[in-house]
């Protein structure tokens, strides 16, 4: 039972008004009146906006974050697949070659799906749905400059706007701000010891162009994903994501040594260079409509909020500002989602001002961001210079074990529902352990492999191969 509160309605203030900010406003409108503090001006319709760079580059929302979504907004993903959003079944609607080399099959019978769209579009579509909640306030062009309080209990912030400076008083207040959160130093002035963090770094580089697809590929043109292998560095890969309006999204990425550059006429050369030529034929036939945008900032960044010996009452950090992932996994936004649902969870069964809250938020919260970084650092770890330290033989055999499993899901369809059930991030790592999936990963009869990308004779046609 939720324990009981006062007649006074509390007051929660969400810092950042990304994706995660927006999902955790809607859970606490439902207990308090919210404010939304966010330093950017957020635009109404899908479009760039300065705080959030790495919207140039693709995402993909895995099945377990599409659960958590519909979950937190219900009718969310209708809205969006209406705007121009696509529902892709995988393996069935993509053509993905895995880090170990090996083609996946399209088999039909897994119940998995990406929601791919734009990160511009999946933002907006969102952020209108929480703004038009009455209990939800939005605050722009506002920057947070600390908390309030004391290491047992933050009691609001300090905030300057266009007027000035000003405090601002809250029961709960939630840090959204992303990779670039400054909540270490926060809670440090507030008397906390520093926070545990682990940085893994393989070093890799994004480019990103958007091109005018052929219009005989149809909305139905599947998701082409080539993956790198770290164990051949530089690892290089890249993906075309089919999103609205008749557009890929292509990102190319490089480990050390070997990233893409920000040169135009360099882009289709080097998705040529990757494992296989196959995105550099398919943009052959497409039309660029955008100048090349690159990044650098992909280290996996893990701070271990929930192992603080203490925890100020009043205050909570959710989705990105816990732990950034190397966006080539795919996983930040499902992480993100899925730790908003925690949320919702914790306050169905404590009053937002209870001191312990923040505590319980905190340490729920850290599940998927531990499932979702252990699915991107067993790759990465094995990049030369990604850690301080060399993979432990734990973990090279762990990483075997995964290259193991990924062959067997490559061709036998019932070992590649158990991966996705994994990668999907529906099930935790441990479901690759279950005596089914040993079996056929070791024992099982499997097809034999592809020799190169599953593309249909019809979809080939269309891209002009």
């Amino acid at each position: 039972m939720p324990e009981r509160t006062s007649g006074r309605r509390p007051a929660a203030l969400v810092i950042g008004g990304g994706m995660t900010g927006m999902l955790a406003a809607a859970v606490l409108s439902d207990h308090a009146d919210v404010t939304v503090i966010e330093s950017d001006v957020l635009p109404r319709l899908p479009a760039p906006r300065k705080g959030l760079p790495q919207a140039r580059h693709a995402h993909l929302l895995w099945s377990g974050g599409v659960r958590a979504l519909e979950d937190l907004l219900p009718g969310i993903t209708d809205r969006l697949v209406a705007r121009g959003a696509r529902r892709v079944p995988i393996m069935s609607g993509m053509v993905s070659k895995a880090p170990s080399g090996q083609w996946f099959r399209r088999f039909e019978n897994a119940h998995h799906v990406n929601l791919v769209c734009s990160r511009d579009l999946l933002d907006a579509t969102i952020r209108a749905e929480v703004l038009r909640r009455p209990r939800v306030n939005l605050r722009e062009r506002t920057e947070l400059l600390a908390l309030e309080g004391s290491a047992d209990g933050v009691t609001g912030v300090r905030l300057r706007d266009a007027e000035g400076a000003a405090a601002l008083s809250a029961d709960l207040v939630v840090d959204a701000t992303g990779r670039a959160s400054r909540a270490p130093v926060w809670l440090t002035d507030l008397g906390l010891p520093p926070v545990q963090e682990k940085v893994v770094d393989a070093g890799v580089g994004y480019a990103s162009r958007i091109y005018r697809a052929p219009a005989s590929t149809g909305e139905d043109f599947p998701i082409v994903n080539v993956q790198a292998d770290p164990t051949r560095p530089p690892g290089r890969g890249g993906i075309i994501l089919p999103i609205e309006e008749g557009k890929w999204l292509v990102t190319l990425s490089g480990s050390r040594g070997g990233r893409p550059s920000r040169d135009n006429a360099e882009f289709v050369a080097f998705a040529r260079s990757l494992p296989h030529p196959v995105i550099g034929d398919l943009l052959a036939g497409a039309e660029p409509l955008t100048d090349v945008v690159t990044t650098r900032s992909t280290a996996n960044k893990r701070r271990y909020y929930e192992k603080l010996p203490g925890w100020p009452a009043g205050f909570a950090v959710l989705g990105d500002a816990i732990a950034g992932y190397n966006p080539v996994y795919g996983h930040g936004l499902t992480a993100a989602a899925q730790g908003v649902l925690e949320l919702r969870k914790v306050l169905a069964r404590h009053a937002i001002a209870s001191p312990e809250t923040a505590r319980h938020i905190q340490r729920r919260a850290a599940r998927p961001v531990g499932q979702a970084w252990d699915l991107a650092v067993g790759q990465d770890a094995l990049y030369p210079g990604a850690t301080d330290e060399a993979p432990s033989g734990l973990e090279r055999a762990a990483a075997r074990f995964i290259d193991r499993a990924v062959d067997a899901g490559a061709r036998d369809p019932q070992a590649l529902r158990v991966l996705l059930d994994v990668m999907s991030m529906e099930r935790p790592p441990v479901r690759l352990l279950a005596p089914d999936m040993l079996f056929r990963v070791f024992l099982g009869r499997k097809l034999p492999l592809l020799d190169g990308p599953p593309l249909t004779e019809a979809e080939r046609k269309a891209a002009g191969l």
